[in-house]
């Protein structure tokens, strides 16, 4: 054990119902989350508070909390421009921080149509 607060990398546990949905994703989409996931356990505090403070979070990445009267309650981060997002929860324990994701979500992006040619 470590004396005091542990920092980043903090440890990331699922839920299983979440887990098994983002088992059921395609691989380029596993990516994509694992992508997300990298930055939500490598910041240096998991609910991006402050002003700006995910400035540094990749285009189409951003996390926000759950309830604007509860900001240090469940936060979600949306990727891939919002086509997915994590509701989260950051437990700070002295021993053993984690994420632990409550929920996940991911949508592949439809391709836009061109407008049906006139008759």
């Amino acid at each position: 054990m470590t004396e005091g607060f542990m920092g980043p990398p903090w440890q990331m546990d699922w839920r299983t119902d979440a887990r098994v949905s983002f088992e059921a994703l395609p691989d380029y989409a596993r990516e994509i989350v694992l992508a997300a996931r990298a930055e939500l356990v490598t910041a240096k505090d998991p609910y991006f508070r402050g002003i700006d403070a995910d400035a540094g979070l990749p285009e189409g990445m951003r996390v926000v909390p759950g309830r604007s009267t509860d900001p240090g309650g469940r936060h979600i981060c949306f990727f891939d421009s919002g086509y997915g997002w994590l509701k989260y929860s950051f437990v700070r324990r002295t021993e053993d921080p984690q994420i632990v994701v409550e929920e996940f979500f991911w949508q592949e992006a439809e391709p836009i149509a061109p407008f049906p040619a006139e008759p």
